[in-house]
């Protein structure tokens, strides 16, 4: 039987999310103390209230996000075939915090993988950033590893599906983040972030990524359901 690993972080109530994307709010809608009746069946039900954005938790971003193109892709649109891909998962957990991924990082951390990136992949980067910071604290926002417009660049030039970072944005905050964005625009692919357990993946070899989208109308993005699925 072939192993799964979760890389999803859990939807909760006021999750950090990106200071500029609208929060998550959950409440109970319906509960068990409310009796139901239908014909001769008395009965209860529980369901729960959600809002938040299409940038929540473990998520993708589509090109409808960093492409002013009125006709860029919206998610629902994006072939299910991007997220269900070969994949491999980098290692930098010896970074500091507030590193730049430079281009010789990615080439270093792909030799000492044992595989070969190829057109299609979804390269998943490992930091070790969740064990190093707490949710929602100053560090969260600030202080994770990212790409560079030079090693995005050099990512996008092997016509990668998508990459994958731990952290709430794949570039360094400011300048780097937004180029890595634009690099995402312009060289056709993308990136999905708020992953976890990247560390169990280094040295696994190649695996497969599965992480399907929420088919929203018109969304910039989606909230995933991230899993590594290797074999025995």
């Amino acid at each position: 039987m072939p192993q799964l690993i979760d890389l999803s972080r859990e939807i909760h109530h006021r999750m950090p999310t990106f200071p500029t994307h609208s929060p998550v709010a959950i409440a109970p809608w319906g509960t068990h103390s409310e009796i139901k009746q239908a014909e001769d069946v008395t009965f209860t039900s529980a369901s729960m209230m959600l809002t938040m954005g299409d940038h929540a938790g473990t998520h993708v971003d589509a090109p409808a996000h960093f492409d002013a193109d009125p006709d860029a892709m919206t998610v629902e649109k994006m072939p299910l075939e991007l997220f269900y891909a070969s994949a491999i998962c980098l290692d930098f957990s010896h970074l500091p915090l507030k590193s730049d991924i430079t281009v010789a990082e990615l080439e270093k951390a792909e030799r000492a993988s044992g595989e070969k990136i190829g057109a299609g992949d979804i390269v998943l980067l490992s930091t070790v950033f969740n064990a190093q910071v707490t949710p929602g604290s100053p560090a969260f926002y600030a202080d994770f590893c990212g790409l560079t417009e030079e090693s995005a660049t050099w990512l996008g030039e092997k016509k990668i599906t998508a990459f994958g970072v731990e952290a709430i944005s794949p570039g360094r905050p400011g300048r780097n983040n937004y180029r890595v964005h634009q690099v995402c625009r312009d060289l056709g692919f993308t990136h999905i972030e708020g992953l976890v357990n990247l560390d169990r993946l280094v040295g696994k070899g190649r695996f497969r990524f599965i992480g399907f989208p929420l088919k929203i109308r018109g969304g910039t993005g989606s909230p995933i359901r991230a899993v590594a699925v290797l074999e025995e």
